[in-house]
């Protein structure tokens, strides 16, 4: 690594997007998946639903 950098030519804010989503990615332990794997497939809906859903249930338990 460098002592130091020269940014007397770089543009403040030009990576930047204000509308930008971001979708962080979850890791599931492999027993917690493999359930909500089957429960989606028996409901005929995709893991990420099922998910979304079970989440959005606990969120508004808690208000």
């Amino acid at each position: 690594m460098k002592d130091e950098y020269d940014f007397s030519k770089g543009e403040r804010g030009k990576f930047y997007r204000p509308d930008a989503h971001l979708n962080l990615p979850v890791y599931l332990d492999d027993d917690v998946r493999n359930v909500l794997q089957r429960q989606a497939k028996a409901k005929g809906i995709e893991v990420n639903e099922l998910v979304n859903d079970m989440l959005k249930r606990d969120i508004a338990q808690e208000t």
